[in-house]
């Protein structure tokens, strides 16, 4: 059987929705060398091409266009599930145009719809995205854009919410937020590449109804060890377009691409961004 490398992250989103699949629960057409690694980092193996298939934020996507093709399940998209701009006190958003405000990668999401918004221009210290909360609580930054389960924890932190990144994309294009995706490698061919989606597909089904089975796997990998900020994670970054983007999904995604591209400066290559069949 052939084997392929795959990258996902450790959140509760992430090993939900592949559980079924990295343990085997189900059949599969391939064997998976699977390895779980913050989002940032596998954006960055996803810019140099060293994956077969990968989680990757949507934002790092018009970096990759020419070597990956999206898939339309096992992504993250949805609604009131975007990145939070954080503090210490709640402050005026004009106050903090040129302060230090800590990212959780220049390829995220998140740091792309900080610039979108235009309310930022000073410097953006990036860190994994755990470090965020303490280095906002512990002075190090004057601000932070949390993402993953510190949407839910930021409070416990002493910390108050600034501004909901997601909400403004909401209201600003009347779309979903897309903040990942699955990318499978173009010179995959288009037959694996739709393997790859039904067994995704697949776990994510196991999942749904077998979520008990998968409790133990998605703890031992959360950063958040509370039940009750798992299934909180879980209901939030896992919904009906983590099965099939759909029209709506994918016009999403395309535009925030779109976005992207004029943001860094690059023209998208002429090639599909998902995939058919």
């Amino acid at each position: 059987m052939q084997q392929y490398s795959m990258g996902i992250s450790p959140c509760p989103n992430d090993t939900f929705i592949f559980g079924a699949l990295v343990q085997k629960l189900i059949p599969l057409p391939h064997e998976y060398c699977v390895k779980l690694a913050d989002v940032e980092e596998l954006n960055a193996h996803a810019a140099q091409a060293t994956l077969d298939i990968t989680k990757l934020s949507i934002a790092a996507m018009p970096l990759v266009l020419e070597n990956y093709i999206l898939l339309r399940a096992g992504g993250a998209l949805g609604r009131g599930c975007g990145p939070v701009l954080v503090a210490r006190k709640d402050v005026p958003l004009e106050s903090l145009a040129e302060s230090t405000i800590a990212i959780p990668g220049r390829m995220t999401t998140a740091n792309l719809l900080l610039s979108l918004h235009g309310m930022h221009n000073g410097p953006r210290p990036e860190m994994v995205f755990d470090e965020v909360m303490p280095a906002v609580a512990g002075g190090k930054v004057d601000a932070g854009v949390v993402i993953h389960e510190g949407r839910f924890t930021y409070e416990a932190h002493g910390l108050v919410k600034l501004l909901d990144l997601g909400a403004w994309w909401e209201s600003s294009t009347g779309m979903p937020l897309p903040l990942g995706g699955i990318a499978v490698k173009r010179s995959l061919g288009p037959e694996v590449a739709l393997q790859v989606e039904k067994a995704i597909r697949q776990s994510l089904e196991f999942a749904w109804k077998h979520p008990e089975v998968l409790r133990e796997y998605i703890r031992n990998h959360a950063q958040e060890m509370d039940d009750a900020v798992i299934d909180s994670h879980i209901a939030t970054f896992v919904n009906d377009y983590s099965m099939s983007l759909g029209a709506e999904g994918m016009e999403a995604i395309r535009t925030l691409i779109t976005k992207g591209a004029e943001v860094a400066g690059l023209t998208l290559p002429d090639a599909p961004m998902f995939i058919e069949g």
